[in-house]
Parts: structure tokens; C-alpha cells; sequence
């Protein structure tokens, strides 16, 4: 089976990682979340931002977490522990930090976005649809959650072609072309082979 690169998320990717750190993609937000953050709350995520940036992953996921004692509502703190814990494999916790922070800011689309990108890292590709339909809902312009969607929708029906074609006595020619035709859009995630 063909494997593909998953959606990804606002700070950009989605799983596997690119070489690329996602906190470079979040220069916009992050900024913005600087902009309306207090002078000492810009101060530590600024900080922390530096520090991973220098690689040192484990000082930046602390200074957060520090700051975050201090202010755990803190909007710009809380979704940059996110992308970090995303980037450093860790769904688990980032997907309770974006869970927590679509109830929290309801009207945001980014932490739907990037709770949409760890679902579907999980395979939980209905529930990503879901989150990433919602995140454009509230925000029809979002490009990334826009590309997302129809990487997972594509993926979908990927997954619909490869069961149908399995669930028939021989193999049909037209859902081979289907599935050959669906990997072929699907973006090649390096180092995997195809088919």
C-alpha cells in the first residue's frame, strides 16, 4: 500500500516531520500571540522560541511550562507547548493541549487544525475530517486546514477504494485505476515506497 503525508499542521506539518522545524511555521501566530501577550509573557515565548530554534528542545518545553505555572490560560504559551510536544512526537500530550485549547477558544481554527493532524496521525482519519470541517467553518480562508481536508478526504477514499476492491471476488480494473489514480495525488512522504 501506498503511504502518504498526512495533513499538517498551522505551524505546518502533519507526520512524519520534515527536516523543517514546525515552530518556523508559526512565525504568524506567534507573533500575533506576541502582539497581544504581555510584555513578560512575549519575553518567555520569545525565549523559548529561541531556544528551540538553537536546539535545545528540552529548555524550550520548560520555559513554557514554567510560564505557564504563572499563567496556564495563556493563549500564545500554551498552543507553542503544543506544536513543540507535536514536533517532538509526543501526540499524546500535544493532542490534550490542542483538545483543551479548541474548548477554550471555541472560535479559533488553528487548534482544530492541529488536532485534525494528530488525529490523523493516529489513523482516526473520520475524526480529523471532522475537526478540520470545523476549523474551515470557522475560518473558510485557512489554507492549511483547506489543503488538510482534501488530503484526508483523499485518503478516504483511498481507504474506501482499497476495501472495495478487497471485498470482490477478483480484482476490478476500474477500482485498480481508482486506487493507482488516488495514491498518485496523495503527496509521497520521503524515504517510503510507493505501491
Amino acid at each position: 500500500m501506498h503511504r502518504s503525508e498526512p495533513p499538517r499542521a498551522s505551524a505546518r506539518p502533519f507526520f512524519p516531520v520534515p527536516p523543517i522545524s514546525w515552530l518556523a511555521w508559526l512565525q504568524p501566530l506567534l507573533m500575533a500571540c506576541l502582539l497581544s501577550a504581555s510584555p513578560v509573557h512575549a519575553t518567555e515565548l520569545d525565549a523559548a522560541q529561541q531556544q528551540w530554534l538553537a536546539g535545545h528542545r528540552a529548555q524550550a518545553v520548560q520555559l513554557l511550562e514554567q510560564a505557564l505555572v504563572q499563567t496556564p490560560n495563556e493563549l500564545g504559551l500554551r498552543f507553542a507547548l503544543g506544536v513543540m510536544r507535536m514536533e517532538l512526537g509526543e501526540r499524546v500530550k500535544a493532542r490534550t493541549i490542542f483538545v483543551a485549547l479548541s474548548q477554550d477558544y471555541p472560535d479559533l481554527a488553528d487548534p482544530y487544525n492541529n488536532l485534525a493532524v494528530l488525529l490523523a496521525a493516529d489513523g482516526e482519519l473520520e475524526a480529523a475530517r471532522d475537526a478540520l470541517e470545523h476549523a474551515v467553518l470557522l475560518q473558510p480562508t485557512h489554507a492549511q486546514a483547506l489543503e488538510n481536508l482534501g488530503d484526508v478526504l483523499l485518503r478516504l477514499a483511498l481507504r474506501s477504494y482499497e476495501r472495495a476492491q478487497a471485498a470482490l471476488a477478483a480484482p476490478s480494473p476500474a477500482l485498480t485505476l481508482k486506487v493507482h489514480r488516488t495514491q498518485d495525488l496523495l503527496p509521497k512522504v520521503p524515504g517510503s515506497t510507493s505501491r
